[in-house]
Parts: C-alpha cells; structure tokens; sequence
C-alpha cells in the first residue's frame, strides 16, 4: 500500500509537473505574465514567490494549473499588465501556450522511452514457428514448428510482427514465404485464409493468416541513438493511436466502459510497475504522459482541446465567443469531467469489491 501511494504521488507529479510547465515556459516565451505555477489544486501548502509568479504545492494532489495574467475573458487587468496579458496576445500565441501543455506530455514520453531504448535496448519476437494447426495454409505448404521464417516475397523478416503485417497485407493472395530449418534454407508457396481474430482491445476482426502460432523465441537488440530515437517515435504513435481509438470505440459503445480506471487503479498499477523496478516505472510513466496528452487535446471545454476548439471558432468568426457562450460551455465541461471522475472511481471501488 505504502508503496502504491508513493509510486502514485511520484507518477502524478512528474506528469503534472511536465504538463504544466510546457504551458508556462510557451507562455513567458510568449510574453505573458505568469502569476501562479501550482502542482495540486485548492489552498497553498508550501511555495516561494519569485518576480510576479508564486510556485507552490496545493493541498489538493490530483492535477496542477498555470494561471496567467489576463487569462479568463472579460476579466478586468490593469492597463500596464495588458502587454503581459494573455487574451491581448495574438490568436497563433495563444494556441502554443494552451498545446504546449499535452505537447510537453507528449515529449516527456519520447525522452523516456529514448533513454530506456539507449540503456536497455529492446526485445523482439522473433519469426520462429511454434504450433502449426492442422490443415492450415502452413501444413499444406510443409511448414512445421521450428521453423524460422526469413524473408516473404523477398521482403526480409525481422520479427513476428514484420511476418504478421506481410501476411496481412497479402489480401489472400499467394505468397512465397523463405524459412531457415536447422540451417536448411527452403521456399514454399502458400495462399493465407481470412480467419477472425482478436486484437489488443478485445475486439473480433478479420484478417489473413496462415495458421501459426509462435514459438516465443526472444532477442534482445542493444540500439545506437538513431534507432533509439526511430523506435521512441514508432512507440510514441503507436501509443497515441491505441489511445486514440481506444476513446472512439468507448463513445462508440464497442469498447467497455467498465475498462476505465480511476486514481486508484493509476496508484496500483504504478505501485505494481515500482516493485518490478525504475524501468518498468518510467515506461508506465510514459504511457500514461500519452494518454495524458491525448485526453486534454479532447475538445472538451476546461481541458485544453477545449481552449483550442474555442480559438478555432475564433479563428472562422473573426471574434472570440462571448464570455457568456464560454461560461456556459465551460459548466457543461466541468460538469463531463465530473461525472467522469466519479463513474472511475465507481469501477475502482467496484473492482476492489469484487476482487
């Protein structure tokens, strides 16, 4: 428990911190007066002001803010603070300081992952053949377990994923898959079957196989910088699309709700990540900064999709939205937020219930 709470306080606060201070180095870059940097929200524990801007720790740990002069509309600034106002900056400068929050979230997660990439390099699947089901494509074609699949139409095969994607690609067609069998190198012509199967979100889909399975053969690849780099990017999207789609199959109801999780389920999982080691709890940490990232480009008003999706309709009507229009949005975010955070802690306090 102890440790769960720890490693949750940590992993809060490095996600915060970074989030936060994204919109504060835009803003001041930006010109604007910052007049508060604050990790957690409601009364002030501890802090130190410095020139105009108060850092501090609020009371209340489950998030941060940055609060800049001139930042709610229509409120009333003293005429030498409007060249360090917020709202009299120009619409492009705005748009940075509000992206600059989830787009630091996004880097956060890159910069860990190229480090954990570049020290502890990274581990691959390899194309080995594990079973082979019975009158599949594979045994008709005289494929049998231990073989190591090299190359398909000629395109080399590094990995299980690479064999798996060139299958798919094929639409049914033909194929000439290159295999290594105890040194033996051979072809063999075969013809993928469409079969339903089930991807990481538990959904059923289709797709051409062949009718294997792994082996579970794994090696591991130390990485130079240029590859460290190329395999953070690669991760990074393939996080954000996970994420991505991940939120529209939930809105779309073919993904269950009950999959959500709350303050409790983070502080688990990160209590879990923290006993299996430092590694283990960057790399949830970084997956958790592109969810992060992710979730406030959501164009929902008082998240900072929703600040950009007020300066786009700014940006066609040639004004801002009254501050009236913008209150109103505003209440109805806070109100989806807070529902949200009350259904997820439902699904944490039922799922410890229920075991």
């Amino acid at each position: 428990m102890t440790t769960s709470v720890f490693a949750f306080i940590i992993v809060l606060g490095v996600l915060v911190f970074f989030h936060e201070l994204g919109h504060f180095l835009v803003a001041r870059l930006c010109g604007v007066g910052v007049t508060k940097f604050s990790l957690g929200f409601g009364p002030r524990i501890v802090g130190r002001i410095i020139g105009r801007t108060d850092y501090r720790i609020s009371a209340i740990p489950l998030g941060g803010y940055v609060k800049m002069v001139g930042d709610e509309p229509g409120s009333q600034i003293d005429p030498s603070d409007i060249p360090f106002s917020f709202n009299h900056k120009s619409l492009s400068r705005r748009i940075a300081i509000v992206a600059a929050g989830p787009m630091f979230n996004l880097a956060l997660a890159w910069v860990i992952f190229c480090g954990l990439f570049l020290v502890t390099g990274t581990y691959v699947l390899n194309a080995t053949i594990g079973d082979v089901r019975a009158g599949s494509p594979a045994e008709q074609a005289g494929m049998i377990k231990g073989d190591r699949v090299i190359s398909i139409d000629d395109q080399p095969v590094g990995a299980w994923d690479d064999m798996a994607r060139q299958i798919s690609k094929s639409q049914g067609r033909p194929i000439t898959i290159a295999i290594d069998r105890a040194g033996d190198r051979q072809r063999m012509v075969l013809q993928p079957e469409l079969a339903q199967t089930q991807t990481v979100l538990g959904e059923t889909t289709d797709r051409y196989v062949i009718g294997v399975t792994s082996a579970g053969d794994i090696t591991h690849r130390e990485l130079g910088p240029v590859n460290a780099i190329r395999e953070s990017l690669y991760q990074c999207w393939s996080i954000t699309r996970l994420t991505v789609v991940s939120i529209v199959k939930l809105i779309q109801g073919r993904l269950s709700a009950k999959t959500l999780g709350g303050p409790i389920m983070i502080a688990e999982m990160a209590g879990q990540q923290a006993s299996e080691g430092a590694a283990n709890l960057l790399f949830f940490i970084a997956v958790l900064s592109i969810n992060l990232a992710v979730l406030n480009f959501l164009p929902i008003p008082v998240l900072d999709g929703g600040h950009l999706l007020f300066f786009m309709i700014e940006a066609v009507m040639r004004r801002p939205l009254s501050t009236r229009a913008r209150e109103i949005a505003n209440q109805g975010g806070m109100a989806v937020l807070i529902a949200l955070m009350i259904f997820v802690f439902y699904n944490d306090i039922s799922r410890i219930l229920l075991g």
